[in-house]
C-alpha cells in the first residue's frame, strides 16, 4: 500500500482528533445526546467541532483525488505521496489554527490543502 493510501486512512480518522477536543472542552458530555452537547458548545469547543465537521467535508475530494491519481497512473508515485502528506500536514495545521482562532492563517492552510486535492486532478488530466 502506498503512502498516499495511508494518508487517506489518516484523513478519514482525522475528525476524531477534533471531536475529541470538542467533547472534552467542557464538562457534562453525554454520549446519549452527543449532537445536542456539541451544538451547545461555544468558543474553543465550538471551533473544535467546526474543525471536525470541516474534516469530514474535506475528505471526499482528497480520497477521490488520491484514488484517481493512482488509477490514471500519469503522476509519479513520489509526487502523489508528497501531495498526500502535504494535505495531511496542512489539515492538521488547519485544525490547530482553528482551535487557537487564527482565522487568517487557518484560511491559508485550508486553501493550500484544497490546492493539493485539485493538483491530483489537474496533474492526472
Amino acid at each position: 500500500m502506498t503512502i498516499a493510501y495511508w494518508c487517506v486512512l489518516a484523513a478519514a480518522l482525522m475528525p476524531l482528533i477534533w471531536t475529541g477536543a470538542a467533547k472534552t472542552s467542557k464538562p457534562g458530555y453525554n454520549n446519549k445526546r452527543p449532537r445536542e452537547f456539541l451544538a451547545s458548545l461555544e468558543g474553543y469547543g465550538a471551533r473544535a467541532n467546526a474543525a471536525q465537521l470541516n474534516s469530514f467535508e474535506a475528505f471526499p475530494l482528497f480520497a477521490a483525488g488520491v484514488i484517481i491519481a493512482h488509477q490514471i497512473g500519469v503522476m509519479d508515485q513520489t509526487l502523489i505521496d508528497t501531495l498526500a502528506m502535504a494535505f495531511i500536514s496542512l489539515r492538521l495545521l488547519f485544525g490547530i489554527l482553528y482551535l487557537v482562532n487564527w482565522h487568517w492563517l487557518r484560511s491559508l492552510a485550508w486553501t493550500a490543502a484544497a490546492s493539493c486535492c485539485i493538483a491530483f486532478f489537474v496533474l492526472s488530466a
